[in-house]
């Protein structure tokens, strides 16, 4: 990534990596590190990242992609596979895992293309939202993908995107700050939060252009789908062996 920068642009892939990178950041943070260190914090943050920017490329994969019911069938059955890891690396939390409330922006996207009733359309837009109540980034994913959607390729509106997202992630992190911080910290924490989702709009609005990388896309595109439930797997084994 940091060779990409010196041609001022970064490929697909490369932003993809690191958004791998952060999100590895944030579990060892929420698995390991002590409430309240400056070092958790920090991980957690910059692991915010990750979310925003996989819908931005959710919904570029799903304009690119020749099947989007194989698509769909990938995110649902790496969906399956991850949910004992993830319910392992996040007890008591039993919720559902980061790759089904994909799945449903997945499904989101489908309705906006397809369905032609704007109440039918709107209907089922706002179900499949209510359905990420019971997933990893609840209600923000959605809304994420829907603004990215809407965006489309032009640089102004993707701006705007992630404007609003960012926005919309602060006020969510203010709402739950203010009920056990002070007005002070809410604030810092809330700032903190937005690092992960600010750094994504530079990267997606300076930095690419749509540019993919010029080799290993067969491994890339499985290496996504497999770090998310094999990194957590991993994490649960370590942190069983450090007790």
């Amino acid at each position: 990534m940091l060779k990409e920068m010196k041609q001022k642009d970064f490929s697909r892939e490369s932003i993809k990596y690191f958004a791998m990178f952060t999100m590895l950041l944030n579990h060892i943070g929420n698995i390991f590190l002590g409430a309240g260190s400056f070092l958790r914090e920090f991980f957690i943050d910059i692991g915010y990242f990750t979310a925003i920017t996989m819908c931005f490329f959710l919904v570029e994969g799903y304009h690119h992609t020749r099947s989007k019911k194989k698509y769909a069938g990938r995110l649902f059955l790496f969906a399956l596979l991850s949910q004992l890891p993830f319910s392992l690396a996040f007890a008591p939390f039993s919720g559902l895992n980061m790759m089904f409330t994909l799945f449903l922006c997945f499904l989101i996207l489908m309705v906006l293309e397809n369905v032609k009733n704007k109440v039918g359309r709107g209907a089922l837009v706002v179900l499949l939202t209510f359905c990420t109540a019971f997933s990893d980034w609840a209600w923000m994913a959605p809304v994420f993908t829907i603004l990215f959607y809407y965006a489309g390729t032009s640089k102004e509106k993707q701006k705007k995107a992630y404007l609003i997202s960012c926005i919309y992630f602060g006020c969510i992190g203010l709402m739950q700050g203010m009920y056990f911080l002070s007005p002070i910290m809410c604030v810092v924490k809330t700032l903190g939060m937005l690092i992960g989702p600010v750094l994504s709009g530079i990267c997606i609005c300076r930095f690419y252009q749509g540019r993919r990388a010029k080799t290993g896309l067969t491994f890339s595109k499985w290496f996504f789908y497999l770090f998310y439930p094999v990194h957590l797997l991993l994490l649960v084994i370590l942190h069983r062996v450090m007790l």
